[in-house]
């Protein structure tokens, strides 16, 4: 099998359990590669590799790396495995494991696969389209380096739904829904919905409330007031270069799903006392 490793290279513990993991797979028969940076990043003597190309992609570190392992995919439909070596690793799905005994049952086609749900995020900037991008977790969009609260003029299908000046708005997946959607205020979304997530995050108002809409939803974002328009996008914790104005966001969900592995057994709602309802 072909298992691509993504430590976080800022994570010695990571690093060190991706050298240990390095060192011991080949003798089980398995070809184990990892992006340059992140080779470079823990000193790994490895092949490089795509995780596009792998038969199983490994995040090691927290929820942060499985987002990152999410995106080196670039589209391929390959599962990927998060070991939490971090601080909360709500994504990851080998519990207490041992990091080398979890990659082998995974590798031996244990644990259950969880589908989620992706975003799809095409932006407009300074009148010219900037690209579309996928977002596993939520898109941010709202301050950039001002101080100042910006206006944004939300639609659903093309219908207004609503013109709030505020710090800015998260559009998040089921997934995400735990992420930054949480902490502005959104529900607790199960992971298996296809379903997106509309929360203002500090909305000048007293009525404002999150929307769960359903998969059929594209939302749709624009900034009428020029002088609150100083707005950045943020998908999945990653800036999109602002040096233009923003004009547009459009969000739908994406054509494609993510493939979570799970070996600890832990179902949502497990998941969820343990992570954030108790007290920890």
């Amino acid at each position: 099998m072909r298992i691509h490793l993504v430590p976080n290279g800022d994570n010695p513990l990571a690093c060190s359990t991706a050298a240990a993991l390095v060192a011991a797979l080949p003798a089980d028969g398995h070809t184990v590669s990892v992006a340059a940076t992140d080779g470079a990043a823990c000193d790994l003597d490895v092949q490089q590799g795509s995780a596009a190309d792998a038969d199983l992609v490994v995040a090691l570190g927290g929820d942060g790396t499985v987002l990152r392992a999410a995106h080196q995919l670039a589209g391929a439909d390959v599962p990927v495995l998060g070991v939490n070596l971090g601080r909360l690793g709500f994504l990851c799905g080998t519990g207490d494991a041992d990091p080398l005994a979890a990659v082998r049952e995974a590798a031996a086609g244990g644990g259950r696969e969880e589908r989620r749900a992706t975003l799809s995020v095409a932006v407009t900037l300074g009148g010219r389209d900037s690209g579309t991008h996928e977002a596993l977790n939520e898109v941010f969009i709202g301050r950039g380096a001002g101080a100042r609260a910006v206006e944004l003029d939300v639609a659903v299908n093309g219908e207004h739904l609503g013109r709030w000046v505020c710090d800015g708005l998260v559009v998040a997946t089921p997934t995400g829904s735990t992420a930054y959607a949480l902490s502005a205020g959104g529900p607790f979304v199960s992971p298996g919905m296809r379903a997106v997530i509309v929360v203002p995050v500090g909305p000048h108002s007293l009525c404002t409330r999150p929307f769960v809409l359903d998969e059929t939803t594209k939302v749709t974002v624009t900034l009428p007031d020029p002088a609150r328009a100083d707005a950045c996008v943020i998908v999945d914790g990653d800036m999109l270069p602002c040096r233009s104005a923003l004009e547009r966001v459009e969000v739908t969900l994406g054509a494609r799903d993510v493939r979570l592995l799970r070996l600890d057994g832990a179902g949502f709602a497990a998941s969820v006392r343990e992570t954030f309802l108790s007290g920890r």
